[in-house]
């Protein structure tokens, strides 16, 4: 999700060398890449850059006055919504036979709470927008900057690779390079272990992976026994790397030996040999650290999440909730848990079921008012702490799993929606926020869980009709 700045080069005296011209460019935009902030929908996260001191231009360069920008667009607080014009912008598309026979369409009014619009009564099978439960409980529970540890411990020449569930934990340092959020790597582990081992004098050891931080079964028994060799999901481990894949993107059986044998191989790389096989070990309590890499914040985790829709995140994400509100890092135990946190947070969690944290079980049943609760929190200015839940959904037409999407209908839209996508066969959802084209703005939620077979992509862009058509409406009292 990078945008693209342009500048525009200013006049300069013709025997000035051109190489100057490039440089204010270079520098103009780089200005404009890392210090621009980002806001939608004026619900923007505050903050401030520390720029560079002032200095005088080069005595050559002619600049034009400081003057005031005229404004790209008027500012609006919002107003309440009608709930008349919500129901003729979605007329057209609400009862469309492609969305199969139980589709649940509601609509509320961000600054009064109240539910506008509703289309079906019944929950749902919630695909991927179940995840925004699960990052709102994660960040209510550990923090936005909360960070997950993977850690070596040891005695002597043994020792053990421990995994604290980090979701985004690398390989190899070429791996991490370069990607949103940063990511923590076995390799850069493996080199920090064999400087504290060689600065003790040794250079062998026996080694072990401790994958003990998360209980329970590592497959959900609520998803279907394909979604494993089908490669739809890995089994899920406080230790893995590349979210359990092998060096060809498949997903590998066993994710925490596969990075048990990812660590050896970095650290005799770094100098260290290892003996015997490396094998399942708990790690003593009384083992000393001798290095350690963490995760990027979880807020972070969190967007990226959202963003590309990341099942393998969401799932390690769940297991860390049930170990911060119950100690019982599981699929039950963190579905549990999320309930509670949502529950405590004022969320209508009565008549919804949930099984895992991404949404890939169809057993998965949410009602409409639990969606728009959740989105109502995390757009709330009462819950700063959940503000990473709102920045990381996907913008209509630009960004994240709606990048290409909403081709096709009022181009006004564009921009205009932000939303967390689901979909299994047979199920498509939206859930998030639309401004309409008078700054109004509204939490929708629109879900459909019986498509028929033929009907998945024309389901799916009736959809996108349809939050389009809040945020190109007039839908305001007083529009």
């Amino acid at each position: 999700m990078r945008a693209r700045e342009q500048g525009h080069a200013a006049r300069v005296i013709g025997w000035l060398p051109e190489v100057l011209i490039v440089l204010l460019v270079v520098a103009a935009g780089g200005n404009a890449w890392f210090h621009l902030g980002h806001r939608w929908f004026g619900l923007s996260q505050a903050g401030s850059v520390i720029g560079p001191p002032a200095a005088a231009p080069p005595s050559a360069l002619r600049l034009p006055p400081d003057g005031v920008a005229a404004p790209v667009a008027g500012s609006s607080p919002g107003g309440a919504i009608s709930a008349a014009a919500v129901r003729a912008a979605l007329a057209p598309y609400v009862n469309a036979p492609v969305l199969g026979p139980h589709a649940d369409v509601w609509v509320s009014d961000l600054s009064t709470g109240k539910v506008v619009y509703r289309h079906g009564l019944t929950p749902v099978t919630p695909a991927s927008t179940m995840k925004l439960l699960t990052a709102t409980a994660a960040l209510e529970t550990l923090g936005p900057m909360s960070r997950f540890r993977t850690t070596v411990v040891g005695a002597g020449n043994r020792i053990v690779l421990v995994g604290g569930g980090d979701p985004l934990l690398a390989s190899t340092t070429a791996k991490a390079r370069g990607l949103y959020p940063a990511r923590a790597d076995l390799a850069t582990l493996a080199r920090s272990t064999a400087r504290a081992l060689k600065a003790e004098g040794i250079r062998k050891v026996s080694l072990g992976y401790d994958a003990s931080a998360f209980t329970g079964p590592a497959v959900n028994p609520h998803w279907p026994g394909g979604y494993i060799t089908g490669d739809v999901v890995p089994p899920i481990s406080a230790l893995w790397a590349d979210e359990g894949r092998d060096a060809q993107g498949h997903y590998v059986g066993d994710p925490a030996a596969a990075a048990g044998s990812a660590f050896a191989a970095g650290l005799r790389r770094a100098g260290i040999g290892v003996s015997g096989s490396v094998t399942a070990r708990k790690a003593p309590a009384t083992a000393a650290e001798l290095a350690a890499v963490d995760s990027a914040p979880l807020g972070e985790i969190v967007q990226h999440t959202l963003a590309v829709s990341d099942n393998d995140a969401a799932e390690v994400i769940l297991r860390q909730v049930g170990a911060k509100v119950s100690g019982n890092p599981s699929f039950v135990g963190g579905a549990a848990a999320v309930r509670t946190v949502l529950s405590g947070l004022g969320a209508h969690v009565t008549g919804s079921t949930q099984y895992d944290g991404s949404g890939l079980s169809r057993d998965d049943r949410l009602t409409p008012q639990l969606l728009l609760d959740v989105l109502a929190l995390v757009t709330s200015s009462a819950h700063p702490q959940l503000r990473e839940v709102l920045t990381g959904l996907p913008v209509a037409g630009f960004t994240g799993s709606l990048q290409n999407r909403f081709d096709k209908g009022p181009a006004a839209a564009r921009g205009r929606v932000r939303a967390k996508t689901g979909t299994l066969t047979g199920v498509h959802g939206l859930a998030g926020l639309a401004s309409d084209v008078h700054g109004n703005l509204m939490l929708f939620v629109m879900v459909t869980d019986r498509v028929p077979g033929p009907d998945q992509l024309l389901a799916q862009h009736d959809l996108d009709l349809m939050a389009g058509a809040l945020g190109a409406c007039s839908c305001g009292t007083s529009s």
